[in-house]
């Protein structure tokens, strides 16, 4: 249907404008599930106003984004295949972006509105699953080949370990805390109107402010690649290329080169396309070294360049993707693979960027959804989980693990849910302290948990079909 329709046409161009706004309101409702979860406490003992949670928050989580890289980023983006990300034509990929934002963005608002704490995280990762077997359906390749099945595995796997984790620690650590305490204003429910002691309240702003940080290394990042991709598509001169990856541009061609024998040797069902795009790029060398000037020099580009910067774009994503086949075979000696990693490392950086300011806005969106949508996420964890309010110390306890869970993921490139983190670390606590949870809420949170990813995969996989399907 969108494949029709001309790259530099004005309803593409108006598409990509309708895409950076879903991909801004997605992240603003990551704001209302995920970043809600950093503040809960806080406001819900009144140990800050919720203008000040949300504030300081933002703040953390911004410093997050800038002092935790775009490693998650990258690694939610790479789940598509390099063909999706880029087009071979040079047009802006379209179907992908309106296909993911539309699926995630409808289940994160449907499950806020029920006062759910769902996973920003499961949603996009359902959402960029469904376009990659989509994909493969248009291209009539296996779902084997044709979607990156090891790098989702490796993703979910934080997304599953990382709740129960959660559920054991913080109700371990609280346990050790009532052993060692036993009593005092840790395990008292907040009363309206009066704020704790401020020695706790020092502790609930310190946990807050160390989940908030932690929050802005791993799922801060979520939406960076995603917002690039869609400004990527608005402005390819600009943007296609890292301005400031001149020298890892500069030698892209002997990398390309060194790349093709691994590539012919143990390349998958679309390896002719990227050893295509391998020579292209071995015999681009004096291309890149100007292109590499110019950006450096002029990162405003020049629209004359747009094609060209946008092919170059897609070459490497297609060596990427073989050079990451390469190194996950089982069958490849040790010296290969790990030449194949070299590469890959080496050649990235050209394609895999954000500037400064889509990490400002990312955390901005952040904060304004957390400040919009604060109040019914911050009252189910806080009165609903279990059968007695929540207490200081089991905000503490959960948010004290939920920060160094969230910030070791963070800093080794693995998404996880801060949401699933620290709704099952307050479920624990409730547990260890004795209270029990409710069971009706807590059924209603998992089985949301299990569908958010068959939904958004199945909606968008559905919406991508139409989209990207030239008989239509």
């Amino acid at each position: 249907m969108l494949v029709h329709f001309m790259p530099s046409s004005g309803i593409v161009v108006a598409m990509l404008i309708v895409c950076l706004l879903m991909v801004l309101a997605f992240e603003a409702t990551n704001g209302f599930h995920d970043s809600s979860n950093a503040v809960a406490t806080v406001i819900y003992t009144q140990s800050l106003k919720p203008v000040q949670a949300v504030v300081w928050s933002g703040l953390m989580n911004f410093i997050g984004v800038l002092v935790g890289g775009i490693s998650v980023a990258y690694a939610l983006v790479e789940i598509l295949p390099p063909d999706v990300l880029t087009p071979p034509d040079g047009s802006p990929a379209v179907p992908m972006l309106v296909s993911i934002f539309a699926a995630a963005l409808f289940w994160n608002i449907l499950t806020w509105a029920f006062a759910i704490p769902n996973s920003s995280s499961h949603c996009i990762i359902g959402a960029l699953i469904g376009v990659a077997a989509a994909d493969a359906l248009l291209k009539s390749r296996s779902m084997t080949q044709g979607v990156d099945w090891k790098q989702i595995v490796t993703v979910l796997k934080g997304l599953a370990i990382s709740p129960i984790l959660g559920l054991v620690l913080a109700g371990g650590l609280y346990a050790i805390l009532r052993l060692v305490v036993r009593r005092g204003h840790l395990f008292e429910a907040p009363k309206e109107g009066e704020p704790p002691v401020w020695w706790l309240r020092g502790l609930l702003i310190l946990t807050c402010t160390s989940v908030s940080f932690s929050h802005g290394t791993n799922d801060g990042q979520k939406s960076i690649g995603l917002i690039m991709l869609t400004i990527i598509g608005l402005l390819p001169a600009a943007y296609a290329l890292n301005p400031q990856a001149s020298n890892q541009m500069t030698q892209l061609s002997q990398n390309a080169a060194a790349a093709i024998p691994l590539i012919q040797q143990y390349g998958d069902d679309v390896k002719s396309q990227a050893l295509k795009s391998a020579t292209l790029l071995q015999n681009a060398g004096p291309q890149l070294a100007s292109e590499a000037v110019e950006l450096k020099d002029a990162h405003a580009g020049n629209s004359g360049k747009t094609a060209i910067r946008a092919q170059l774009r897609g070459a490497v994503y297609d060596v990427l993707s073989e050079l990451k086949h390469v190194g996950e075979l089982p069958g490849a000696p040790a010296a290969d693979k790990a030449k194949a990693s070299e590469l890959l490392k080496k050649m990235a950086p050209p394609v895999q960027y954000a500037p400064w300011w889509v990490r400002v806005l990312s955390a901005l969106c952040l904060g304004v959804g957390t400040m919009i949508g604060y109040k019914r996420v911050v009252r189910t964890l806080g009165e609903r989980l279990g059968k007695q309010h929540m207490t200081p110390g089991q905000g503490a306890s959960a948010e004290l693990v939920g920060s160094v869970l969230i910030g070791t993921a963070g800093f080794t490139g693995l998404p996880v849910s801060t949401t699933h983190i620290i709704t099952s670390g307050i479920a624990g606590t409730m547990i260890a302290g004795g209270q029990g949870v409710q069971g009706s809420m807590l059924t209603r949170i998992a089985l949301t948990w299990i569908v958010t990813l068959p939904v958004t995969i199945l909606l968008s996989a559905c919406l991508f079909y139409v989209f990207a399907n030239p008989q239509l």
